[in-house]
């Protein structure tokens, strides 16, 4: 069965957060995307998303990254769906041709990272090599926490919209 737009408005509000819980691993964000329904189009779900997205505070946009795996890894602290989880595996296919140096030096970066900042390193992964994100992490740990932590909830947001569009697609 195909996922669209009408079958998310037509949820009823705690079957839509449950579906919406694997877009996004925020409470408030899910349960104000979910206030928002009906959608007239896409368009307008990814705007709400997005708006929403941008009004939490930090500890709405920790509580998302917890539902993420570290990169290189496959389970997130928080517990999460079978749906969140394939997702994650896609999302971070580039990790499979790894090489033995990239993945050691991504998982030391990553406890570096976590160390730092006191969350996970978060990325939109789709489409990116080992390197990219290797380059990507480096970079991101030589900046202070008030610079990274919008970098960080601008990539949970990229996420978010792919998982959106995915959700909406899937069957």
């Amino acid at each position: 069965m195909q996922h669209d737009l009408a079958w998310l408005n037509s949820l009823p509000a705690n079957e839509a957060m449950k579906e919406l819980r694997q877009c996004c691993g925020s409470q408030r964000w899910v349960a104000e995307v979910v206030d928002g329904r009906p959608y007239a189009s896409l368009e307008t779900l990814l705007t709400r998303a997005n708006d929403v997205w941008w009004s939490l505070d930090q500890s709405d946009w920790l509580e998302a990254f917890r539902s993420h795996p570290r990169i290189g890894e496959k389970k997130a602290a928080e517990k999460v769906s079978a749906q969140s989880r394939h997702w994650s595996g896609q999302e971070q296919a580039g990790m499979s041709n790894a090489s033995r140096e990239s993945a050691h030096a991504l998982a030391a970066l990553n406890r570096a990272y976590e160390l730092k900042f006191g969350y996970i390193f978060i990325i939109c992964a789709t489409g990116k090599t080992p390197e990219e994100m290797l380059s990507a992490l480096r970079e991101r740990l030589q900046h202070d926490a008030g610079v990274e932590l919008p970098l960080a909830s601008a990539e949970q947001a990229r996420i978010t919209e792919l998982r959106l569009k995915k959700l909406l697609t899937s069957s």
